[in-house]
């Protein structure tokens, strides 16, 4: 079993982050440290740095890409508004841990954390098992973001539908679908852009569960309001909502386009899915070659399972990106920080939080 003073799961934005401000107050990353060093290490699971950067679909130019925001110490290069987000950032990611010699370790796959539960491992730390070793940390920033996670609705009759049904997860480019009838569900960015995209060489049916809510851009106040309402549902351990849930939609660049070409007209949700196409609220039958789910992501924490934080709600507790009820624990990217700037803020302010805390010997254990 190796130890580490801070152990950070995830290398994207919020990950990043963190280990930034790590290093900045003192943390040296393991790999590097000497006896008498405050220790870190970085476990991510991809092979390559870039986070979930590196698996958006090739048509995500840069010019379209929402909320970008740098990373602390290092501002984005300027890119061509034409070139793919995937191939941009995630070397923005890469040049981002040299310059700061992260150390970050990957492929690492976090299969479990869980608190002490043998002699030979202390009670003030927390015990991080791996595919490849085990680790035991005094406090682990959970920075692991949502892309695994990919939620799909459950709907009656999907499992009889013959054409094809993908998440956005999932999705290339459009001439896929040329000449198809698609079915585009959600309302949110990623449903909008792609309900552009797609039209153009598609027939496409686009379908929400409540009509948006359009707006021609967020004030202030509203987005305060959002991360309050966001910050407020995590503290009681409700499962995150999308601040455009709270904000309603903005109109942009390809919502515009889209509505010139009288494609951003939005149906009420089906009612169910039948073999070839689905059925409407009023009756009506809409038939279908593909179903493109563009319904959101959960977030992962599936290795955080061994704490039993789950509340009933199915969310856990959280305040200030720190768990309620594992205060050795901080769960960053996850609620009010789900954004770029939200996760850089979260990072530094969980680094901060574990520089106030105690000395591991006095953090009382907390029975499992």
């Amino acid at each position: 079993m190796r130890s580490v003073d801070v152990l950070v799961i995830g290398a994207g934005q919020a990950g990043l982050s963190a280990a930034y401000h790590l290093q900045r107050r003192g943390f040296v990353p393991v790999t590097r440290a000497s006896g008498v060093d405050r220790t870190f290490v970085v476990l991510d699971a991809e092979d390559a740095a870039g986070g979930a950067w590196r698996h958006r679909w090739a048509s995500l130019k840069m010019a379209t890409v929402n909320g970008i925001y740098e990373l602390p110490g290092l501002p984005v290069p300027p890119a061509d508004p034409d070139a793919a987000s995937r191939d941009v950032l995630p070397a923005y990611f890469a040049d981002y841990e040299q310059r700061f010699a992260l150390d970050v370790q990957r492929p690492v796959n976090v299969t479990a954390v869980r608190r002490a539960t043998t002699a030979d491992e202390m009670d003030d730390a927390l015990i991080v098992e791996t595919d490849s070793e085990t680790w035991s940390a005094g406090h682990i920033i959970n920075a692991t973001g949502t892309w695994t996670r990919p939620y799909w609705p459950n709907y009656p009759g999907m499992q009889s539908f013959r054409g094809r049904q993908l998440h956005v997860h999932d999705y290339v480019s459009a001439e896929e679908f040329a000449g198809k009838r698609v079915v585009i569900v959600g309302a949110g960015i990623s449903a909008t852009q792609l309900l552009e995209e797609i039209s153009r060489v598609a027939d496409t049916l686009w379908v929400t569960r409540t009509e948006p809510e359009w707006k021609d851009g967020l004030a202030t106040p509203t987005i305060v309001e959002a991360l309050a309402r966001a910050e407020e549902r995590v503290r009681e351990g409700l499962p995150p909502q999308s601040i455009v849930h709270v904000t309603g939609m903005i109109r942009t660049p390809w919502t515009e386009r889209a509505g010139e070409r009288g494609v951003l007209v939005r149906h009420p949700m089906f009612t169910s899915i039948e073999e070839h196409g689905v059925r409407m609220p009023d009756g009506s039958f809409e038939p279908a070659d593909v179903i493109l789910w563009a319904t959101g992501f959960r977030a992962e924490l599936r290795h955080l399972a061994p704490l039993r934080l789950r509340t009933r709600h199915g969310g856990i507790r959280v305040a200030n990106g720190r768990s309620l009820d594992e205060p050795r624990l901080f769960v960053i990217g996850y609620g009010p920080s789900q954004s770029t700037i939200g996760a850089n803020r979260a990072g530094r302010d969980a680094v901060i939080s574990i520089l106030a805390d105690p000395a591991p010997a006095e953090i009382p254990a907390i029975p499992a």
